[in-house]
């Protein structure tokens, strides 16, 4: 177990903030997991991942944790258990190595494994759900392991139960994971050409990946903006689904919650491109001039100027489109 006290986060988060924790706790076994939570029963605490999700708003009085477990096995031939801790792109590479698919579609999503079950990652039509047969977890309250299967993790776009009703009361320690023999190679190099040609690497500029979700609108809200709007790029849904921000409000729900009414996605990054973002400045935060999905911290920005941005954005958004976009990046 490794613990520091007062550090400074910006090797802990990929945009950059330099904020300090008065506790930094890195555990690398079970035993040392429940230990450190027992010890600081009732403290604040906060699990981080590669931190590629975070906006530090300022410094945090608390415990932060972070997995050294990083290892994967093969439970059969069709299923692998990660750990928490293992980078899930690491991962990924290894798995196509060895001639297995199934993945490859997540490749270069920065992130490690306990963190694709909890913002149920994607990309290029695949999400974690799709391929997460169970999550292990373990309890703060009674420090006992639990296991969810895919249905209990209740899954939705950049989403699941573990950032609701059970955030803060489970840590995810590791995920199992279906996969298949199968050559994947041009599927991950095509898919890391894509996302190289479009978005900053970690460690090129600070940055959270994409900031933003992509909205879900109802289907005669989209036919009214198709019908303005031609060549808007657009994604029937067969069935409604429920879109909560990762914003700190949790009153903060996207339109679409209908019963048995179709709902259609329309990329963030579209519409805020035709709002005329895309490389304008705020301070020292930028919308990345190559996807304006992105926000990146491309001069010593504060998350005051990173969050004054994204607001711009998000109300330009709504003022032109009558859309309302939500954070993907939580804030702390």
């Amino acid at each position: 177990m490794k613990e520091l006290k007062n550090i400074s986060l910006l090797p802990y988060n990929t945009f950059g903030m330099n904020a300090k924790a008065k506790l930094f706790i890195e555990y690398y076994s079970l035993d040392e997991l429940r230990q450190v939570l027992k010890e600081h029963k009732g403290e604040q605490i906060l699990h981080i991942g590669q931190g590629s999700n975070l906006l530090f708003t300022s410094d945090f009085n608390g415990v932060i944790l972070h997995s050294g477990m990083a290892r994967a096995k093969f439970l059969d031939d069709e299923t692998v258990e990660a750990q928490n801790g293992l980078r899930l792109d690491d991962m990924i590479a290894q798995l196509t190595d060895m001639g297995y698919s199934g993945l490859e579609k997540l490749s270069l999503i920065p992130g490690e494994v306990g963190a694709s079950a909890v913002q149920n990652v994607g990309a290029y039509g695949v999400e974690a759900k799709d391929v997460i047969e169970r999550v292990n977890t373990l309890s703060v309250e009674t420090l006992e392991e639990r296991v969810f299967t895919n249905e209990e993790c209740r899954f939705g776009y950049r989403d699941s139960i573990f950032k609701h009703e059970l955030k803060g009361k489970y840590i995810v320690t590791s995920v199992v994971y279906k996969v298949k023999p199968g050559d994947a190679t041009k599927t991950r190099e095509e898919i890391i050409a894509t996302r190289m040609a479009k978005l900053p690497t970690v460690g090129e500029v600070g940055s959270a990946g994409s900031f933003f979700m992509n909205p879900f609108v109802p289907e005669e809200k989209a036919n009214e903006l198709l019908a303005q709007y031609p060549d808007m790029p657009h994604f029937e849904t067969p069935s409604p689904w429920r879109v909560k921000s990762s914003a700190r409000s949790d009153a903060l729900w996207s339109s679409v919650e209908h019963s048995g009414e179709r709902c259609v996605k329309i990329p963030a990054a579209w519409l805020i491109e035709q709002c005329g973002w895309k490389g304008k400045t705020l301070g020292g935060a930028q919308v990345w001039p190559k996807q304006p999905l992105v926000i990146v911290n491309a001069n010593n920005a504060t998350p005051e100027d990173i969050i004054a941005l994204a607001a711009q954005v998000s109300a330009s958004v709504k003022e032109k489109f009558g859309i309302d976009i939500h954070p993907e990046v939580n804030y702390i």
